[in-house]
């Protein structure tokens, strides 16, 4: 490889890692990653409808994997 190649690519991606680490550093200064209301504010808004939604899907998550379970183990396999 030649010499001026390594050259452009170390100054390529020191140049990017540059970018990126600008990139986060004004995202930290302007307040981008801080979202204090956001879970506060999606528990308040959600209804009470979409709660039982939510527990009447993981319920059904439950019994289709129990009767999984239960079907592997009333079936027939080969040894381990």
């Amino acid at each position: 490889m030649d010499n001026w190649l390594v050259v452009m690519m170390l100054g390529a991606s020191t140049l990017l890692g540059a970018l990126g680490l600008w990139a986060l550093l004004w995202g930290l200064r302007t307040g981008q990653f801080e979202d204090t209301k956001k879970f506060l504010d999606g528990a308040s808004l959600d209804s009470e409808e979409a709660l039982h939604d939510a527990i009447e899907m993981e319920n059904r998550k439950k019994e289709i994997l129990k009767r999984k379970e239960e079907k592997k183990e009333n079936s027939y396999g080969p040894p381990d």
